[in-house]
Parts: C-alpha cells; structure tokens; sequence
C-alpha cells in the first residue's frame, strides 16, 4: 500500500492581480489543488445516490459544497475537509456545516463506523484510497475518479491490479457509471466515474498478513510469471491453480480476485 501523503502549505489571496500567463492567484490555485468542481445536479444526484449516505460521512475536498450540501440533506452528519483555505472559509460561512480546513490525508480516522465520500483531486485519488482501506472503521468509499482510475480498479479492463487483489478479501470494488467531464469546472480533460469501494460483512480468507504476503509475491516477477513466483515460496501450486481454474501460463493481471481466494485456502493452510 502506498505511505500516507500530505499536501504543501498553500496559501491565496483574493487580489485579482493578474500573474504571468493572465493566471489570478485563484488560478493557479485550482491548478496545483487539482480543483475540477461538479456541477451538474444530475451528477450530483448520482453520486448521493450511490453513496447510500447514513450516520457520519467525511468529505474529502469539498470544494465549493455542491456535494457536501446534497450530503447534508440526507440527513447524513457530514463533514467535510478541504485544503485551500479560502474555499473551507467561504463553504463553513455560507453553510454553517462543519468543515475542516486541512489535508484529508492527514487526519485520523474516527473510531465510530464511518463513511467517505467525494469528488476527489485526481492527482491525490490514490492516497485518499490508500487512506480509506487503511481505516478500520470505514464502512464504504463512494468516490468522483478518473474514469480510467475506476476502470483499472475495478477490473472493467478485464485485468485486475495489486491494491484491487490485495483488498479484495475486505473490499468489493465497484464501477458505479460514467460522468461526463462537462459536469465540472473547469472542465477536465478526461471524463470522471463514480466507484464504490465497500467492506465486507465478512473478509474471505482467514490469514490476512499472509494473504496480502502471497498476493505481493505473485505481482512481483519473481521467476518470470505468477506460477514461478508462488513455487519459490509455497508447494502445491499445481494443485491450487488447477482449483482456482488458472492455466500455468496465465499473466497475473488476469488473475480474477476471487480466483486469488481460491489460492490462499489452498497454499495458506
């Protein structure tokens, strides 16, 4: 999994002194944050809608509350975080909901069951997912991504990465739709998508240290394929891939999480 991530110390004025390039201050601002606000009310509506909001729901990046509000009306207790300052200023005034004015990345996660949602910046999406799997108490993730992001993640490509494979046994992965990239301001340059990343009621497997230890082994190369890779360490591999329905042959990344399960209750006991 990947080390915990915090934001610079940003900070903004309100002049509207024009740097170079014809960038206000505010500009720049949403450049670095990677600021693409939603927008459109439908898309909001689906991401609320996803979401199933109940009980306490952080928001990571809230922007200027298109979603905290939408949240808020649920009757869910939200609160939101958001590191420009200016913006966490304006939504908390404008609103009277509770905002926090830091990096979601930083904080600790409540001990209470919770839930996150959000839109978030591109360019952190993968350490606010990091953070989330990290969260004992987190119930769901329901999260604006790139679209690509989700896809990848969620095994819509047919091919399945490390962080999906790795938490499968505690997390369902889910590529709820598409969102057009018209949705936002400014307007991207790619579409975003909405995934939804759930805990099980129960995990899969039993040896979670373990379980995690063999999928790293197998995504590592070791060998020169996974069939290679798992021999060096576990016996049986013939036996636990004919199981788990893997031909020998079989890149890794096609390795359906579940198929994953399958080895672990083989090369595990």
């Amino acid at each position: 999994m990947a080390q915990s991530f915090a934001h610079g110390n940003y900070s903004h004025t309100q002049k509207k002194v024009r740097a170079k390039g014809g960038r206000t201050p505010r500009d720049r601002a949403r450049r670095e944050l990677s600021q693409n606000f939603l927008t459109d009310g439908h898309a909001v509506d689906r991401v609320v809608e996803a979401a199933r909001p109940a009980g306490l729901v952080l928001e990571p990046g809230s922007g200027k509350g298109a979603l905290t509000v939408a949240l808020a009306r649920t009757g869910a207790e939200v609160v939101g975080y958001e590191i420009d300052p200016l913006l966490a200023v304006t939504l908390k005034a404008r609103t009277g909901l509770r905002i926090v004015k830091g990096d979601f990345t930083a904080a600790r996660p409540p001990r209470e069951p919770f839930a996150v949602v959000g839109n978030v910046p591109f360019s952190i999406t993968s350490k606010i997912v990091d953070w989330c799997l990290r969260a004992p108490s987190l119930t769901s993730a329901t999260l604006v991504t790139q679209w690509e992001y989700a896809r990848k993640r969620s095994g819509d490509f047919g091919r399945w990465s490390l962080v999906t494979v790795e938490s499968w046994p505690w997390f369902s992965w889910e590529l709820i739709g598409r969102i057009g990239r018209e949705s936002f301001r400014p307007v991207p340059s790619v579409d975003s998508a909405i995934l939804r990343i759930e805990r099980r009621p129960e995990p899969l497997v039993a040896e979670g240290p373990a379980y995690q230890d063999m999928v790293e082994l197998g995504f590592s190369g070791v060998g020169g394929s996974l069939h290679a890779s798992l021999s060096t360490r576990y016996g049986g591999v013939d036996a636990a891939f004919a199981d788990a329905g893997i031909a020998r042959d079989t890149v890794v990344a096609f390795v359906h999480p579940d198929q994953w399960v399958t080895l672990a209750g083989r090369l595990l006991r």
